[in-house]
């Protein structure tokens, strides 16, 4: 038998959440002003959320839904899962890599064709253009912060900077992807062509990056010396060009990365600077997995949290609020905010755009129709401010992946996604703008209509 999912809007089902992120962050914040260095890591993530789980089951099953059935739903959900084993096999890519030396190679050839100053320019644009070719922001990361990690300890830039600006050039791509999960998403819940969508976020996705590159070429040219590393033989770098390129051919981002652990263990054991055997590469994949334990829990927990969430009327009562805001305005600006902020705060709540995209798609396809928001802008916009959140909450997977290959605290990354901020702001400024509406446009919307 289904378990009973309530259908009424309950703002109570919001505080589970709130509890953890207080326990999470004020814990953070108290441990690191009285002088732990750590003081993000004394209350660990996936032990600050059991109270929140406990509150989230309660008010579940005070609204008569299976709490149990809907945490175990939540917790083995198929994108869970998956998010789940990106982590384990890109913390083991990037163990087996360090351990053979490939990122040292990689380093010191690209240290050596970029002009000084543009270090943290040339990592964004390499990942913008890694994640707008294979439409994933999660195996970007996975590919790419690697090499991050070694060029910051080559050029003295911090590595909580150096991440950030990946993670931006990973949204950016994901963002603009045809081939994104979100992109298709977004345009099949609005009822929008894939280049019409993609029109409408260039015009604001390219300044928000422009600016973002201007930006990161200022921060960079204080960078010292660079400290190249001990010489590496260059065909260590065969690994990452093999995963990059089936990543852009578009192979499933879990065959990309177990192709990149065989790869890399066996370049370094023909070219690796040590003898690199059978059993230091079982050893290094399992290290690997270690450094992904904190991640995968909390990942696992944070699914069943959302879905105790929507199951208890959470995402219904959000729904509603926004509903309740664009009735009472009127235009195709006040229909753009309104789906912005329903867009934002889902994501807010679930920690993943795909989801939020799909669970707000029906309610904001009514608002663009109600405020006569062309399919095209409606996708847009919901994609964007998807990203947007994405790219900036700590507990989202794409800066906890980010923070485990690092070893650093989310929020020192979260605050220096750049682009992320740049995106959000001019997208408002977009939205605010007056325009006219186009006979093409008002077309647009009577044949969304008749498809709907």
């Amino acid at each position: 038998m289904e378990p009973r999912l309530t259908d009424k809007p309950n703002g109570w089902a919001l505080w589970p959440l709130l509890v953890f992120l207080g326990l999470f962050f004020g814990a953070g914040v108290y441990f690191t002003a009285h002088g732990e260095a750590m003081g993000f890591y004394t209350l660990r993530a996936p032990v600050a959320i059991l109270p929140a789980l406990v509150l989230a089951a309660w008010i579940a099953h005070r609204r008569k839904v299976d709490a149990t059935e809907r945490l175990l739903a939540g917790m083995g959900d198929s994108n869970v899962m998956l998010m789940c084993l990106i982590f384990l096999l890109a913390g083991a890519f990037a163990a087996v890599t360090q351990a053979v030396g490939a990122v040292d190679a990689v380093v010191g050839l690209a240290l050596g064709h970029l002009p000084a100053g543009w270090v943290l320019p040339g990592l964004f644009l390499i990942a913008g253009f890694v994640s707008l070719a294979i439409g994933s922001s999660m195996g970007t990361l996975a590919a790419v912060v690697p090499i991050a990690l070694g060029v910051a300890d080559a050029t003295g830039l911090p590595v909580g900077l150096v991440v950030a600006s990946i993670v931006g050039g990973a949204m950016f791509g994901d963002n603009l992807s045809v081939v994104s999960d979100t992109t298709i998403a977004a345009t099949r819940t609005q009822g929008a062509q894939m280049r019409d969508k993609f029109r409408e976020n260039v015009k604001i996705a390219l300044p928000a990056a422009l600016l973002v590159l201007v930006l990161l070429a200022v921060l960079g040219r204080g960078q010292s010396e660079v400290a190249l590393p001990p010489s590496a033989s260059p065909w260590l770098v065969l690994p990452y060009l093999v995963v990059l390129g089936l990543a852009i051919a578009g192979v499933n981002v879990l065959v990309v990365l177990g192709c990149g652990i065989v790869l890399a263990a066996t370049f370094g054991y023909c070219f690796g600077a040590e003898s690199y055997d059978a059993v230091r590469w079982a050893s290094d994949i399992y290290s690997g997995f270690e450094n992904m334990v904190e991640i995968t829990l909390l990942s696992i927990l944070i699914g069943g949290l959302a879905e105790l969430t929507r199951a208890s009327g959470g995402l219904a009562w959000v729904s509603a609020q926004v509903a309740r805001f664009a009735r009472g305005h009127a235009g195709p600006r006040s229909g753009e905010a309104s789906i912005a902020a329903l867009s934002t705060v889902t994501d807010v709540f679930t920690a993943n755009n795909t989801v939020a995209i799909l669970i707000s798609g029906s309610l904001a396809r009514d608002i663009a129709e109600r405020h006569g928001v062309t399919p095209r802008r409606a996708a847009s916009v919901l994609d964007i401010f998807s990203c947007v959140a994405q790219g900036l909450i700590p507990w989202g997977a794409q800066i906890l992946l980010a923070a485990s290959l690092a070893k650093l605290s989310p929020l020192e990354i979260a605050g220096q996604v750049y682009y992320c901020w740049a995106l959000g702001a001019v997208a408002i400024v977009f939205i605010a703008m007056p325009r006219l509406q186009k006979p093409s446009a008002t077309m647009e919307i009577s044949a969304s209509r008749r498809a709907k």
